[in-house]
């Protein structure tokens, strides 16, 4: 029987430097904004879209440009999932995609609609949207595919600068919603995290591929 639908959340504004807002800014203008095609394995879109456009960090400019939110991944972040998560929890080997930054940026912008190949996914916003928009949308269903089917019967919860939630991604599909204003700008760091039961070795390698190029 599957699990019903929940998340963990975390006020972690005491964590992060005083400056963070200015890091990110900084950073955030830097992504790399394109068409990103369909997510072999784990799209979960309707079948007539081919992609979808939004903005990307690389977790190697995360590590480099915010060494702090890399060092929060791997030390408080990682206590907190095994807190939310009430057993061992490791975070990726690989850092190309242990935590990386989604960027959107005004009103056409959204997150692919997908399922995640690690169990525990960690979410941390760095921006509100008090007026709407942006919100990650997650669908109860496991089997629902396409924006349509999710928003029929889903939880929606809205990005909070400093609120770092834990979920299943793996098991429920999700999304972010566009934002309401053309000036308007959703930043997000994305965190992979492992158990036991389904451990970094699963990843399906057809993702290293499709992102990096390789294995």
């Amino acid at each position: 029987m599957i699990k019903r639908f929940g998340w963990t959340a975390f006020d972690v504004n005491r964590l992060l430097p005083l400056d963070w807002q200015d890091d990110i800014k900084s950073v955030s203008a830097e992504a790399h904004f394109r068409n990103f095609p369909r997510t072999p394995v784990l799209s979960r879109e309707a079948e007539d879209v081919e992609y979808i456009t939004r903005g990307r960090v690389d977790a190697d400019t995360v590590q480099q440009r915010l060494p702090w939110l890399h060092k929060l991944y791997r030390h408080d972040f990682l206590e907190m999932a095994a807190q939310a998560w009430g057993e061992p929890i490791q975070a990726a080997d690989d850092d190309r995609y242990g935590v990386v930054l989604n960027v959107q940026l005004g009103s056409t912008m959204r997150f692919e609609c997908h399922v995640d190949s690690n169990p525990v996914t960690g979410l941390l916003f760095f921006t509100d949207h008090p007026d709407g928009g942006g919100e990650l949308v997650v669908g109860h269903d496991p089997d629902a595919v396409g924006i349509e089917a999710l928003e029929g019967n889903a939880s929606v919860i809205r990005p909070q600068a400093g609120q770092l939630i834990f979920f299943d991604g793996k098991t429920y599909p999700h999304y972010a919603r566009t934002l309401r204003s053309q000036h308007d700008v959703r930043v997000v760091a994305v965190m992979n995290f492992y158990t036991a039961s389904c451990p970094e070795s699963q990843r399906p390698p057809e993702l290293n591929r499709h992102r990096f190029g390789e294995d």
